[in-house]
């Protein structure tokens, strides 16, 4: 079960979002419950493509998030570390400037299937 950063409770079908739940452009956050506990997503969109990593920082293993789901930069070219503002390419994750900088986000491999974003094994 996902639910978004407003505690909205995704629908049963083991979807981690719908697509419309992300912004076009912007981003949201998401977790999920397993058997080993709470998984904590970010995820971007740019149009019909979604990048989704790990919500931890490689530097501090923090939450990336400035206010729940946000996570880009004032721009919305990068996503920013709200904790000590390392930033990170988009489309890779990887670190582009700050004290992780040549570090990476951990990537999460999903699929858009009928609208809707999946966590794939």
């Amino acid at each position: 079960m996902a639910t978004d950063a407003g505690g909205a409770s995704d629908a049963a079908d083991g979807a981690l979002c719908g697509l419309d739940d992300i912004p076009d452009g912007g981003s949201n956050g998401f977790l999920t419950e397993t058997s080993d506990g709470r998984l904590l997503y970010l995820a971007v969109r740019r149009g019909p493509r979604v990048f989704v990593y790990v919500n931890a920082c490689p530097h501090t293993g923090m939450p990336l998030d400035f206010r729940p789901g946000q996570f880009l930069n004032a721009d919305k070219t990068l996503i920013q570390c709200s904790t000590h503002g390392a930033e990170f390419r988009i489309e890779d994750g990887h670190c582009v400037s700050g004290p992780c900088e040549g570090d990476r986000l951990k990537p999460v491999a999903t699929e858009i299937r009928g609208g809707r974003v999946y966590v794939i094994a």
